[in-house]
């Protein structure tokens, strides 16, 4: 079935704005052959090539926009451990594989933070992620989290905050405790998807923007085609995530795109962020339907959340956000919003991101539900396993069986937005 794209530059975000470096790279012409293709330069893409070519395969990288033009240039820019469906794998398999679970919700900041090092990308990496009780009854939550690090000997730095020390690290008397993790932490998005994308054309994977695939023709070398060429691989990944349409049959009505929105103030004064966040972490509260923030480099308060599961986008997203910030911080009534920007999310039912492969040699992975910086990093490593044959953790996941929405997307959307308002009121009461 052909796919129609139609060719898009960044979105007018805060990150697309203060972008290190812009790509250019050129638009698939004529034939390209190599061991792997991988469809969509987002993290799971740029993850997934990246890791290939230091293994040595000879890559090639097509996205239908610009790298990291999705939700890998847009979103948070939170770095949080782990990735959905861990606890059902467990569950099936039993506490056996406990410890490799373990391993696996961590690799993504493990690999995150070791290729920064590496290959020296610029996208203002910082240590430390709160998240916070907005009601009592969160509080112990953070107990929880922290037992579960001391059970497992964490080696990284944790706490546990009281309301007080909660209110004095954020000033503000919205949230009733949290518990702060120094290996999660906060990044630019957008720069560091760009920064893992030149490392991997260093290594030599060929990188075409502006390159929508339009069709793949399966066999023993599969065939992605592009409006104006095609690469012939041994091996296709499909990392299109929220946007990606290919392969209606297999992947139609398992992953449904989301809105999600964030906006970014006028650089704060020395003054403010001492007073809202001195320690420069990163803030989400523990709410089903989360609301999170951070500081820029500059020190803008990029303030997100309110995610929208309906379709429908808010005619205006900063009176959408706005009102969500200044509940939290009513003190920045006076301070100017700079950028407002959205952005579509994958959102599976289970929460488990939809991992599989057709024919045997065309792979897929997509839908993070809104937690993705670690996870897709976690599955590019997973990805590029499961290509030279290491099929162990990739079956794991595929192995989550998904519920297929019946009828049209829209419909399933509408699903999916009644269920949230569940969960709305849960978080409400």
């Amino acid at each position: 079935m052909r796919t129609i794209h139609q060719k898009q530059e960044h979105t007018g975000s805060y990150y697309a704005a203060s972008v290190n470096d812009v790509t250019d790279y050129p638009e698939l012409q004529g034939s390209e052959t190599a061991d792997v293709c991988v469809v969509g330069a987002g993290f799971t893409g740029v993850a997934t090539a990246l890791t290939l070519a230091e293994r040595g395969y000879s890559v090639v990288l097509v996205e239908a926009n610009r790298i990291g033009w999705g939700a890998s240039g847009r979103n948070g820019g939170q770095i949080i451990n782990g990735i959905g469906g861990l606890a059902k794998i467990r569950k099936k398999h039993g506490d056996g594989i406990a410890d490799m679970l373990w391993d696996i919700k961590w690799r993504g900041n493990d690999i995150i933070y070791d290729r920064v090092e590496k290959y020296g990308i610029q996208c203002d990496i910082k240590s430390g992620y709160l998240e916070v009780a907005t009601k009592p009854s969160q509080v112990a939550w953070c107990e929880a989290f922290a037992e579960e690090r001391a059970l497992h000997n964490f080696p990284h730095k944790y706490e546990v905050w009281d309301k007080q020390q909660t209110r004095d690290a954020l000033g503000t008397d919205a949230f009733h405790g949290g518990f702060i993790c120094y290996r999660d932490g906060h990044i630019h998005p957008l720069n560091l998807c760009i920064g893992e994308a030149r490392a991997a054309a260093k290594l030599g994977v060929r990188i075409f923007e502006q390159s929508p695939v339009i069709d793949i023709d399966h066999g023993e070398r599969p065939r992605v085609r592009t409006a104006n060429g095609y690469v012939e691989a041994n091996a296709v990944v499909l990392a299109g995530n929220a946007y990606s349409r290919l392969e209606p049959k297999h992947l139609s009505n398992l992953v449904f795109p989301a809105g999600s929105y964030i906006i970014a103030t006028e650089p704060l004064s020395e003054d403010v962020v001492s007073e809202i966040n001195p320690h420069d972490v990163a803030v989400c509260d523990l709410n089903e339907v989360v609301d999170y923030y951070r500081l820029s480099a500059d020190k803008r308060l990029l303030f997100g959340g309110a995610c929208n599961y309906s379709g429908r986008d808010p005619t205006s997203i900063k009176s959408y956000i706005l009102p969500r910030m200044l509940k939290v911080y009513p003190q920045l009534k006076d301070i100017r919003i700079d950028f407002e920007w959205g952005g579509k999310i994958g959102i599976v039912l289970n929460r488990a991101p939809t991992v599989g492969r057709i024919n045997g040699n065309v792979y897929y992975c997509q839908g993070y539900s809104g937690h993705g910086v670690c996870a897709t990093h976690i599955m590019g490593e997973v990805m590029a396993d499961a290509v030279g044959g290491t099929m162990e953790k990739f079956d794991l996941f595929a192995d989550i069986k998904h519920f297929r929405m019946p009828g049209s997307q829209w419909i399933g959307n509408q699903i999916i937005a009644l269920g949230m308002l569940y969960y709305k009121m849960k978080d409400r009461l």
